[in-house]
Parts: structure tokens; sequence; C-alpha cells
């Protein structure tokens, strides 16, 4: 079986993820269980070893060489998972920001490190996309007027836009919107304008397009609600659909499901326009 090991995450929730990912499969490849482990007396217990797996917490590279060790792993392999394991407990700036809650901040991490985006938003532009006065509308919509709170949401959220602009390289991004994010007064119609001639200039960069789905489509296949596909190069990581809620998010991994959300999203562009062509 051939192993790649050397992926471009970022964020200690992504690299948690990434390595639990490794040590499943080294573990499983073996035929141990995880009590198995726990009884080689490594000072691994089972449910530290779920927790590990799962990528929910930092993971020493004493215990990543012990397993490797443990599962006969060669001295190459072993050093990049331990390189893998420093990552665990390095924090990138969205993870040590109080601002973004804990659910949001793996996302974060993915989009960082995630080859293609795929998005579809029926209701608001994406915050990636979002001019600073448009992302105030919204925020000033869903939460009671702050303005120090206010400040913060908005700075995240260009802090969020300059992240992925630096990356190198970028990721490619497909959006697919619906005509209604484009028609409802967020802001008013000045910021309604400067937003959209915002999306039409962002539309004209490398990797990136926009799409809007018009009233005129009728029915469509994603009329369930917005969601996101993000993809990585390496196919340890799983492909993964991104749903967001007001208290928090599902992140789906199973081939079925993300498959599912491609053949819906594959529906949406055949029936989206490119905004450069769109006229309301």
């Amino acid at each position: 079986m051939a192993w790649r090991w050397f992926v471009p995450v970022t964020g200690q929730r992504v690299v948690r993820r990434a390595l639990g990912r490794r040590l499943t499969r080294l573990r499983v490849a073996t035929g141990k269980s995880r009590r198995e482990v726990a009884e080689a007396k490594l000072g691994i217990s089972e449910p530290t070893l779920h927790r590990i797996e799962t990528g929910k917490v930092p993971v020493t590279v004493a215990n990543v060489r012990a397993l490797c060790w443990l599962y006969g792993i060669d001295e190459s392999i072993t050093d990049a998972l331990s390189e893998l394991a420093l990552g665990t407990s390095q924090e990138e700036w969205w993870d040590a920001n109080p601002v973004i809650p804990d659910w949001f901040k793996l996302y974060v991490g993915l989009e960082a490190s995630a080859t293609r985006i795929c998005t579809y938003e029926g209701e608001v532009v994406p915050g990636e996309l979002q001019t600073e006065q448009y992302a105030r509308a919204v925020y000033g919509a869903e939460q009671a007027v702050d303005d120090d709170a206010a400040d913060r949401h908005v700075k995240l959220r260009l802090q969020r836009q300059a992240a992925l602009a630096a990356r190198d390289p970028r990721p490619h991004r497909t959006t697919v919107l619906g005509e209604g994010v484009l028609t409802r007064q967020v802001g008013g119609p000045r910021t309604l304008a400067a937003q959209i001639e915002h999306l039409r200039e962002a539309a004209t960069q490398d990797r990136v397009e926009i799409l809007v789905l018009p009233w005129t489509a009728g029915a469509h296949a994603a009329m369930a609600g917005a969601f996101r596909i993000m993809d990585f190069e390496d196919p340890e990581d799983p492909d993964v659909v991104y749903l967001e809620s007001h208290i928090g998010a599902l992140y789906l991994e199973e081939e079925a499901e993300v498959a599912e959300y491609r053949r819906v999203f594959a529906l949406i562009c055949e029936a989206a326009v490119p905004i450069a062509d769109f006229r309301p």
C-alpha cells in the first residue's frame, strides 16, 4: 500500500483530523483493536486513543512514536507523523480568536487547506466575498447593535478574505448564488450595488467562478439550503460537505454523502449563468 504523508494542512484542528486518520489506518492495517493497543502498556488508554484517532485532542510526538513502534512502521513515516504531531497544538490566527465559535474554527482550517471550494448560497453573499459594509449589515440583522462587536466581526471577515487571497496556489472557488442574493436590499441600495460590483470584480480573478441561479430557473436541486463542498489534494484527507446553522455546523465526509452534494451542485451549475452575463 502506498502512503502519502506530507500534506499541506494547517490549523490545529485540521492537523489533528489528518493525523488521527493516518494513525487509524495504520492500526487497522495491523489488525489491532483499540483495546489491544491500550493493553500494550504504551501509556495510552483506549479512550485516549479514541480521542487521538478522531482528532479531538493534541497528540505528543512520544505517543506517535510509541504507536508507530507498536505498528511496525518505518522511520521515515514515523518522522513524518511526528511532524504532524507538532502541529496538533500549534495555533493559527483563527484558533486563538475568541470571536470565532469553536465549531467554525475547523471550517476555517479546512478552508485554508482545501484545493477546491464549491459553494451554494441562496440568501446571502458568502463571508469570503462580502464587502465591509455588506458584512456590517448582515451582522446588524443577526445581533443587537454593538459597534465594537461589529468591528471585530467585520475584521474577522476581512482577515479570512486576506488569508484566502494570500494562499499560493489559491484554491479553485466556484460559488453559485440565488438571484435573491443580488436583489435583497442588504444595507440599502448603495451597499447592495457596491457588493454586486465587488462580486463581478472577484469573478474576473484567476480560479474564481461566480454564477447566478436566476428566478426563471424555477424549482432547483438545492432548494433544501446552502452548502459547501471542500476538496483536498491528498486522498487520505476525505472531501467534506459543510452545512451551517445558527448554533453549529455539520461536517459530512462519507463518500455517498459528498457524491450526492456533488450531484446537486452540478445540477444547479447547469441552470446558472456567469455573474458577468446576469441581468436582473
